[in-house]
């Protein structure tokens, strides 16, 4: 879908054309000036009313390529409102959106645990659905399609919540929309832009991929036929054509088919959110899910240098964020139920961090320093300032090494808030690692219930 299709047919049928974004049902971004934008006559001139502001009038020229863009002001939440386009006074020259509501925008994107929907398996998945009915919050779900180039349009239509779309549409993003939606009480928009088996390779901008050494050398080669694996094909389907449009921010989740290259996963990353906030005009947040447990088989531990990446990320880059999903993962299942848990993990680091709605209860406790005492190992963590609790009898995944780097099984006890670890086996330890391999299922958690990320203290 682009503009090679044929404008000048459009331009005889309608003398304004908008975007598929633009449309009935829409959330346009509270208590901002968003882009509105389309195409027309060259050298006309288009005018905007927003219901909302009706005594405003927004007027903007259509240039020599058949373009325009202006903005338009939004006031705090509300709606329905109607939005009207126009060139003159005549009604054919005229659109009208409605059912427009204000509120917060978020982008959804990754793989196929972000596309996964309540019909493929969730947890209660038909309560889920027969509870469905939001009207106040919206989806705009885009069709999975590449391209070689930046594209200016996408298949897509913005759809109210109903039991019928919900268990079609995202689940991850259902239910971190509807946490939102609940403690924020404003209208919710959830643009839905994922393709399951999909590198991050993809998202980026090919010349940022092919341009940096580190990561083009890691690039996945192999073709699949269910998924695109060239550098920047969804970039420019299913991001490019939504840019820039005004998000509070996005959330993702994807990692899983990075797990081969995972050395320049971090970088790439870095590079992708860059490209994103450029297209989209703002410095947004970026909150990601790590990658959960999975039997993979790996030879190389990918799958836990893909989420130590992920970490890396979160840590480096400003206003990101990381929620671990290290105890709801199936080691049978690489798209676990749980998919409540996760959006409502993901919505409460939002409003903690975003929203400041939140005052604790939504950080993901990370390891940050280790010391050695007679034989043992002494580990610390953040965001666990009253205690860690373990509901087993044995924390799992933990293991230990000397000056020989050979890691064995460890035993491992809480002291208050800092993690007691050694073994008979080691008398001088120099490394610990926790959940550091493909698939084992994390039991360790601070006071609030979130579960200690997977770490390794070697490098």
């Amino acid at each position: 879908f682009c503009l090679s299709r044929g404008l000048g047919d459009v331009y005889k049928r309608q003398p304004i054309h908008l975007p598929a974004i633009f449309s009935d049902h829409m959330v346009l971004q509270q208590k901002s000036t968003v882009s509105i934008w389309g195409w027309g006559e060259a050298s006309t001139t288009v005018k905007l009313v927003g219901s909302w502001m009706p005594n405003d009038t927004i007027s903007t020229s259509v240039d020599d390529c058949g373009r325009w863009r202006t903005k338009i002001p939004t006031c705090g939440h509300g709606g329905p409102y109607t939005l009207q386009i126009f060139t003159d006074n005549r009604k054919e020259n005229k659109i009208i959106l409605k059912d427009i509501l204000l509120g917060e925008v978020w982008l959804c994107s990754g793989q196929s645990n972000m596309e996964w929907s309540p019909n493929n398996g969730i947890h209660n998945r038909q309560e889920e659905i027969d509870n469905a009915n939001h009207p106040h919050i919206r989806f705009f779900s885009l069709s999975k399609q590449g391209s070689k180039s930046p594209q200016e349009d996408c298949y897509a239509q913005w759809e109210q919540c109903t039991p019928e779309i919900m268990q079609k549409r995202s689940a991850i993003a259902y239910f971190f929309g509807k946490r939102l939606q609940q403690k924020l009480n404003v209208p919710i928009g959830l643009i839905v832009s994922a393709w399951g088996g999909t590198p991050a390779e993809v998202w980026t901008p090919k010349d940022t991929v092919i341009n940096n050494k580190v990561i083009a050398e890691a690039v996945i080669n192999k073709p699949y036929p269910w998924w695109p694996v060239t550098p920047g094909v969804l970039y420019n389907s299913m991001i490019h054509p939504l840019m820039p449009y005004d998000i509070a921010g996005a959330i993702w989740y994807q990692g899983e088919s990075n797990r081969d290259n995972p050395s320049s996963y971090n970088l790439l990353m870095e590079k992708m959110i860059a490209s994103w906030r450029k297209g989209f005009g703002k410095n947004f947040p970026f909150y990601m899910v790590q990658i959960a447990p999975y039997n993979y088989h790996s030879t190389n531990n990918g799958p836990a240098l893909i989420r130590e990446a992920q970490e890396q990320v979160a840590h480096r880059v400003d206003n990101v964020g990381l929620i671990t999903t290290t105890d709801i993962g199936d080691p049978d299942n690489i798209h676990p139920a749980q998919k409540a848990e996760a959006g409502f993990r993901l919505a409460n680091l939002v409003l903690g961090r975003t929203y400041k709605a939140l005052k604790k209860g939504y950080e993901t406790p990370f390891f940050t320093q280790m010391t050695i005492e007679k034989g043992k190992a002494i580990l610390s963590f953040s965001h666990t300032e009253k205690k860690l609790v373990c509901p087993d009898k044995k924390i799992r995944g933990v293991t230990i090494a000397g000056n020989d780097g050979n890691f064995v099984p460890a035993n491992a006890r809480i002291k208050e808030n800092r993690l007691i670890v050694s073994s008979p086996k080691i008398k001088q330890p120099i490394a610990v690692r926790y959940c550091f391999d493909d698939a084992t299922v994390g039991n360790l958690f601070n006071a609030e219930g979130l579960p200690v990320a997977p770490f390794r203290t070697d490098r």
